[in-house]
């Protein structure tokens, strides 16, 4: 895959060079250097971009990236590397995507082709009971807020693991019919696991329990839920449960409880709702789990 660069220098202008060493951009000039690594190099809808940035042994601003005209932040991983998190959804359209890495001597363009990947449809019929189940202001609020958090500490080092043992009922992307009628700009958030009632539930990831949400106390879509925060933009949100046994604040471990599988919400049967947010977008975890990202 080609991927044009170039850097803009306050003041003067250089040549552009280009190599093409799998996903990894080069781009040398006088007492300059900066690699800029793009992982996966060939990503499709739904996947996380990551983009690591190489800077020389010298004082430069921590870079940001920019894609489709929003900008994300970059954090250190050490050695004058930073690394950046773009998210991609089932909602985006494919094809070439503008990249900018920009730091305060200049900044860097970069084009990444975004795959297309087709999705499954899926029929929802929803009880009586359940179908007219409306959520509350204060539901929508504290979980939008959850989902926008960036914790500058990185609480996770490796692969995400599996929250729960049962089987996948629903796979990430899926697009829905409720009670025979198709939900424009819908897609499913995450992955849901068919288990029993009273199965346990594990953090996927290290942590902190940034909500708890309960449906006595208006969760009435999602349910009894758990939100744990990752950091530096990445959060999980587990809906559904018919008990949590974490308090707000507290933090976790990959594999340990946080609480059971239920029904609670709008759910037609026992189950857990994995959603994995990456910037406030809801992206597929399970790249999380079997490649991990850095």
């Amino acid at each position: 895959m080609f991927f044009f660069l170039s850097v803009k220098i306050k003041k003067f202008v250089y040549s552009l060079i280009l190599a093409i060493v799998t996903a990894i951009f080069v781009v040398v000039i006088p007492s300059f250097s900066q690699v800029v690594q793009i992982t996966p190099s060939n990503p499709q809808l739904g996947d996380t971009i990551s983009v690591v940035i190489q800077q020389p042994d010298r004082q430069i601003s921590t870079p940001t990236v920019t894609m489709d005209g929003k900008t994300y932040p970059s954090f250190s991983i050490g050695q004058n590397r930073f690394r950046a998190l773009l998210p991609t959804t089932p909602l985006d359209k494919s094809g070439l995507r503008q990249l900018q890495v920009t730091t305060n001597i200049g900044m860097q363009n970069l084009t990444v082709n975004l795959q297309n990947r087709s999705f499954p449809t899926q029929s929802i019929w929803l009880p009586p009971q359940k179908e007219s189940i409306k959520g509350t202001d204060l539901e929508f609020e504290r979980v939008e807020a959850f989902k926008q958090l960036v914790t500058p500490e990185k609480f996770w080092n490796d692969p995400f693991v599996r929250p729960n043992n049962g089987p996948v009922s629903t796979v990430y992307g899926v697009q829905r019919y409720y009670n025979g009628e198709f939900a424009e700009d819908y897609y499913h958030r995450g992955v849901d696991y068919a288990d029993y009632n009273g199965s346990p539930v594990v953090a996927p990831a290290p942590g902190r329990i940034a909500l708890v949400g309960l449906e006595s106390q208006g969760f009435k879509i999602h349910g009894n839920t758990v939100g744990i925060d990752h950091g530096q933009g990445v959060t999980s949100i587990l809906i559904h449960l018919s008990y949590v046994n974490v308090k707000e604040g507290s933090m976790v471990e990959a594999g340990q409880k946080i609480g059971t599988v239920g029904s609670t919400g709008a759910s037609t049967g026992p189950h857990l709702h994995w959603g994995l947010y990456v910037h406030g977008q809801a992206v597929d975890p399970i790249p999380w789990r079997y490649y991990g990202i850095e």
